[in-house]
């Protein structure tokens, strides 16, 4: 009899791990200041518009390099000057701003000593905001690429895209570069990488591939890597705080309601660390359960290679943070059964639990004085089932349920709904191709004679009149490749043309009536048992631009999901904004196919492997489910017009495409002929 399958060693004190980053160049040298980063960065943006690639190379690195050691001086000379003046048990007011004085001259000398008078280092928002979204990479990757530099250039590439995955031109950049001869895979490095993040992930990786004793060894590096991550972050909040709503200029708080504003931001920057070190580049979210999922996976770990001591340690550990979690309570019942004996919780993670609830207790007391709303987030969800099905220790099988802290509200419809498909078409002529299984993966369908070839003409010819450059993508005209020319128009914009009489009110009725036959179909097809709204609807035509299509090795559409943000690296897709994650369905309704490239395909969660490709015609549908499981994009198409009926779908009723139901309104006065004729309570043009 053993614990269920869900998800040791000592780590060193946070003392320890102070005294660490401490060790290397303590006596820190006044011969040379560190040069301000935003003047270096300044000169590079300079420099690289003057077309001076080796200066914007030199300033760059230089910047880079200046940024992450005027962070570290920071932070080694705030935990030098608390080691050197602490509080100590004897408190009084004049004791208290004793220490608080000396540790503020100390830090005075000790970051002057390096970086040279503070003030030259004060840097504006503008240029911290460039940092933290890694721009300065964009630039450094285009002047290796001008100085023939490829592998210098591929790293800072993949650097800039990990933190940018939206940013469609570096995506080409990074392919082109996978291609160039010399450039190996080693060379797409992340420079800007978290250690601790790093380990997680290679830990995680070689967990699922059964490697246990790797595994192990790299969790607790990722351990190691938190919790000296921590006391950095936390040290980082000691600097000056924002006032919102005050006018410092003006101030005339008491001493103690100054100190009280200061402190509770410094405590409120403090325990959004925990956020923070959870967060992935680019993402808004952090990873559900992150710190505490680290003792699941140790603890089932330990347990596949024999070392139950260890297991026991780290089950008891996780429920430090989920003290009622019912599978972890069976694994110490096991390991306790097995040994004989009992253990104790890590106390690394003890002593961060204790400083956590402190922080909270005093953060809600510092909110009531100060009438802010500093509201905790659960940053430890478990969101595991229970089975008892065998009684062995229960390990994590990989990435837990992600659910964004902002959204912890009922989990998406579909969630909820045991996925189907086979059901009526509904429309005689529709003919079924192709099932989940024969497109390999899940709530997929192909389906061919959707509309007939006559109402495909009409349509094109309907958008050939309508549509617009760069429609729906605020006027950019070719917003997912510079190779070709994007135009859409939406059904209340065709239906205005129809009224205008600039198109045939036959031609606007016809669109509106084949996307609401396209969802009668998903909805039938899927067997939902609730409503199917419009989300989105889109006539859309891709076109090539002549002079660009040779040797292209990008797509028309990158492949992306419809309610999640794909992040191939981690095997996630995050449901979070930028993303629309209220769409469920997602349908494609093809008008054309006398085009080349344009395929459509589905792929794996890494981006690259292709599970199908269709090849659109007058009539086609494709339908799928929105989120990761169906990553998908459009091969680039190289000559001609690709046409479509683009559409999104939503369980949801209060993401209701409105446009739609301002459409839906000017086709029943369309239907009324007595109130078109009388010209009664009803103007089309408001509708419009």
């Amino acid at each position: 009899m053993e614990p269920k399958r869900r998800m040791d060693g000592n780590l060193c004190p946070l003392v320890i791990l102070s005294v660490a980053l401490l060790s290397a160049d303590l006596l820190l040298s006044s011969a040379a200041f560190l040069e301000p980063f935003d003047l270096l960065y300044d000169n590079a943006v300079r420099a690289f518009y003057g077309s001076d690639y080796e200066s914007v190379v030199r300033n760059l690195e230089g910047a880079l390099s200046s940024h992450r050691e005027a962070q570290r001086t920071r932070v080694r000379c705030r935990l030098r000057c608390q080691d050197q003046q602490p509080f100590d048990e004897t408190f009084s007011d004049l004791r208290f701003f004793d220490v608080v004085l000396r540790r503020a001259a100390c830090m005075k000398a000790c970051i002057e000593a390096k970086l040279g008078t503070q003030s030259v280092h004060k840097v504006s928002d503008e240029v911290i905001q460039d940092f933290n979204r890694r721009i300065p990479y964009n630039y450094l990757q285009l002047a290796y690429q001008k100085l023939k530099q490829p592998e210098k250039a591929a790293a800072a590439a993949h650097t800039y895209f990990q933190a940018n995955p939206e940013h469609v031109e570096m995506g080409q950049h990074l392919e082109q570069y996978k291609n160039l001869q010399g450039v190996e895979e080693n060379h797409f490095v992340d420079r800007e990488a978290r250690p601790h993040q790093q380990s997680f992930t290679a830990a995680v990786k070689l967990y699922d591939q059964g490697d246990y004793e790797g595994a192990v060894t790299l969790f607790e590096e990722a351990l190691v890597g938190y919790y000296r991550a921590d006391v950095e972050c936390r040290v980082l909040c000691q600097g000056p705080q924002k006032f919102e709503g005050h006018d410092h200029v003006r101030y005339r708080y008491s001493l103690h309601e100054v100190v009280s504003d200061h402190f509770t931001q410094v405590l409120h920057c403090e325990h959004e660390c925990v956020r923070d070190l959870a967060t992935r580049p680019s993402r808004l979210s952090p990873m559900e359960n992150y710190l505490p999922l680290h003792y699941d996976y140790l603890q089932f770990a330990y347990f596949k290679v024999n070392r139950l001591e260890e297991a026991l340690q780290c089950a008891l550990t996780y429920l430090l943070f989920h003290e009622n979690d019912e599978f972890m309570m069976d694994n110490v019942d096991y390991y306790r059964e097995i040994l004989g004996l009992d253990s104790n919780p890590r106390e690394e993670a003890e002593r961060y639990l204790r400083r956590h609830h402190l922080e909270l207790e005093l953060l809600v007391m510092g909110s009531r004085i100060m009438g802010v709303d500093f509201s905790d987030g659960n940053y430890w969800r478990s969101t595991g089932g229970r089975d008892d099905s065998n009684r062995i220790p229960s390990g994590t099988d990989g990435w837990m349920e992600y659910v964004p802290i902002s959204e912890k509200k009922n989990i998406t419809v579909i969630v909820s709904q045991q996925l189907k498909e086979g059901g009526p078409l509904l429309y005689d002529n529709v003919q079924l191709v192709q099932t989940s299984v024969a497109l390999n993966g899940t709530q997929r369908v192909l389906l061919d004679n959707v509309i007939s070839e006559e109402e495909c003409a009409e349509l094109r010819k309907l958008a050939h009149a309508v549509t617009m450059a760069g429609d729906g993508y605020r006027g950019r005209m070719s917003p997912h490749t510079p190779n070709e020319k994007f135009e859409g128009a939406t059904v209340l914009k065709t239906l205005q043309y129809g009224y205008e009489g600039r198109v045939p009110m036959s031609s606007a009725r016809l669109f509106y009536d084949t996307s609401e036959r396209v969802r009668r179909i998903v909805e039938s097809y899927f067997m939902l048992n609730t409503t199917l709204y419009f989300s989105y609807t889109h006539l859309v035509c891709r076109t090539a631009i002549t002079g660009q299509q040779d040797h292209r090795n990008d797509l028309s559409h990158p492949i992306h999901a419809d309610n999640c943000l794909l992040d191939p690296d981690a095997n996630e897709c995050w449901k979070e904004p930028p993303a629309y994650t209220y769409r469920d369905y997602s349908a494609l309704l093809y008008l054309n196919g006398d085009f080349e490239g344009g395929e459509f395909i589905f792929t794996e969660m890494d981006a690259k492997t292709v599970t199908a490709s269709i090849k659109p015609k007058c009539g086609r549908l494709v339908g799928f489910s929105s989120g990761g499981e169906n990553p998908h994009g459009v091969k680039a198409v190289t000559s001609g017009q690709r046409c479509a009926v683009a559409l999104w779908f939503t369980l949801d009723p209060l993401y209701r495409e409105l446009e739609r139901l301002q459409a839906d309104e000017v086709i029943q006065a369309l239907d009324t002929q007595s109130v078109w004729s009388q010209g009664l309570n009803i103007n089309p043009k408001d509708e419009l």
